[in-house]
């Protein structure tokens, strides 16, 4: 058995003159004689390196040297050419590897300490502990540090957010993630997946979106999954994605209920525009039918008023979480996002909108660019580590108002290269009602009153056409069709619905 870790100092920890300072001389966790052992096995058997290759880099060993010399046979041995002690030789004694261990006599110790190939990765994996303990360690002395003053630009909560980021980055990197799955493994989980669609009825395979003819072209909203919903401002990107988010939290309310028992998902909103209360005000307004103007300005009557108390009632019960954090980080989202799914499941992620957000804390990226594409890829690593699909909403460039049709296209995205590439889906959503209102004929404009009311009739037949009628684009989906969806919009109550366009 190894002895992985030095031990001389544990009695210092008791010692009078104070637990800190003992622990401050303790020596860094390194097991210097699996290192060497490991080295001698691979210069021994060069198919020990493949047991450690796949998990070990040479910053893993805590000794340089032993560090130095794993990347020169790790490099021979990837090049398809033998790394014994003759032929690393010439190239140790060129580069001087060795000199700061002894020169030569170093590699007869290696040999000596060797294993069998059987416990190279045993030994490789007690390297790496190691090497995981000396990065908590740091992170713990930068969080120290940091507390006592030496990031005066990070405030406290900050300062919890790039501790939690660097241990999330340390948690994810640490090399031991990922491998091969067998086809036959994976086969199982792609039955499982058709056996839920099967059994289950209807379209909806995923999370509903409370969209009918949305559902039909997704098959819901599944796991994993990073969708883009955009659209210009006042196009309705908010109270879209709120009936999307409301929907699904109560067909996860319904569903538990048919079981009895409590929810075991619940939909979380990062609203970094508008306040909790202003969004709850928004869902309260749609599901009441009373003007969310009206309720702002006090202007209804005891009977709205009654109703809207109600409605309130019975959505109080919703597993329905919103965050108003303003200019939320990413490793703040992410962190809120874990405890929410280990306390209460999590089904649903939405992120009103992701040009509001900031990068991981301690990130300074080059460009605007690079760093819409840290915070995509963060809500897609999100997505995939929950096990949730993710809805973020995005603002689109003013390129769109200078074309004649103002329907938005994949370009249209600002910074639209990595939202585009990191996407699952993305879609758009357009009110021509919101264009065509602008162009009201003003009698200004034309030299005789008959011209003006044949124009202004003209304006209210492609007015009629387009009342209350929104398009939900699907310009991109991964795993499925693409086009144009028809949905309801109701000014009024700023909410969406299915259009119903043919009737039985």
């Amino acid at each position: 058995m190894i002895e992985s870790y030095p031990s001389s100092a544990a009695s210092d920890a008791s010692s009078d003159d104070g637990g800190l300072s003992a622990l401050l001389r303790r020596s860094p966790p390194a097991n210097i004689a699996a290192e060497q052992a490991l080295l001698g096995a691979i210069l021994t058997n060069n198919k020990a390196y493949e047991r450690v290759s796949d998990f070990l880099e040479p910053e893993h060993f805590a000794d340089s040297v032993n560090g130095r010399i794993y990347e020169a046979v790790a490099r021979r041995i990837e090049r398809g050419q033998l790394a014994d002690p003759v032929t690393m030789k010439a190239e140790f004694e060129h580069t001087g590897v060795l000199d700061a261990a002894g020169g030569p006599a170093y590699l007869a110790k290696l040999l000596t300490a060797m294993v069998g190939i059987v416990n190279a990765g045993d030994y490789g994996r007690v390297i790496h502990d190691a090497w995981v303990r000396r990065q908590l360690i740091d992170i713990g002395e930068n969080v120290v540090n940091n507390a006592f003053g030496a990031r005066p630009d990070l405030d406290g909560s900050d300062q919890i957010a790039a501790s939690e980021e660097a241990l999330f980055k340390l948690a994810t990197e640490r090399g031991q993630e990922g491998g091969f799955v067998s086809f036959g493994k994976a086969l199982t989980g792609a039955i499982d997946v058709a056996e839920k669609a099967f059994l289950r009825t209807g379209d909806v395979v995923g999370l509903t979106s409370g969209l009918r003819d949305l559902d039909k072209r997704t098959g819901g909203l599944h796991p994993s999954d990073l969708l883009i919903l955009a659209g210009r401002p006042a196009m309705g990107k908010t109270a879209l994605a709120t009936k999307i988010a409301f929907s699904a939290a109560r067909s996860i309310m319904r569903d538990a209920e048919e079981r009895g028992e409590k929810p075991h998902g619940s939909v979380a909103i990062f609203s970094l525009e508008m306040s909790s209360e202003q969004l709850a005000t928004r869902i309260l307004s749609g599901e009441a039918e009373v003007s969310g103007e009206k309720i702002r300005r006090g202007d209804i009557g005891q009977k709205e008023f009654d109703r809207f108390v109600r409605v309130s009632r019975e959505l109080q019960k919703l597993p329905l979480y919103i965050d108003d954090t303003p200019a939320i980080s990413l490793s703040a989202m992410r962190t809120r996002c874990r405890r929410l799914a280990r306390t209460q499941g999590l089904s649903l992620v939405v992120v009103d909108y992701l040009q509001l957000m900031r990068p991981a804390i301690g990130t300074k990226p080059d460009s605007r660019v690079l760093e819409i594409s840290m915070i995509t890829q963060g809500l897609k690593a999100i997505a995939k580590e929950l096990s949730v699909p993710v809805i973020a909403l995005s603002q689109l460039s003013r390129q769109v108002e200078s074309r004649e049709d103002k329907r938005p296209m994949l370009s249209d995205l600002r910074e639209s290269g990595s939202i585009e590439q990191d996407a699952d889906a993305v879609m758009f959503v357009y009110r021509d009602e919101y264009y065509l209102q602008q162009r009201m004929p003003k009698d200004s404009a034309y030299d005789s009153n008959e011209k003006f009311q044949a124009a202004t009739e003209e304006w209210q037949r492609k007015m009629a056409l387009v009342h209350n009628k929104a398009e939900l684009i699907l310009e991109k989906q991964r795993h499925g069709p693409t086009g144009m969806i028809q949905l309801y919009f109701e000014g009024e109550y700023t909410r969406f619905g299915d259009l119903d366009i043919i009737h039985e």
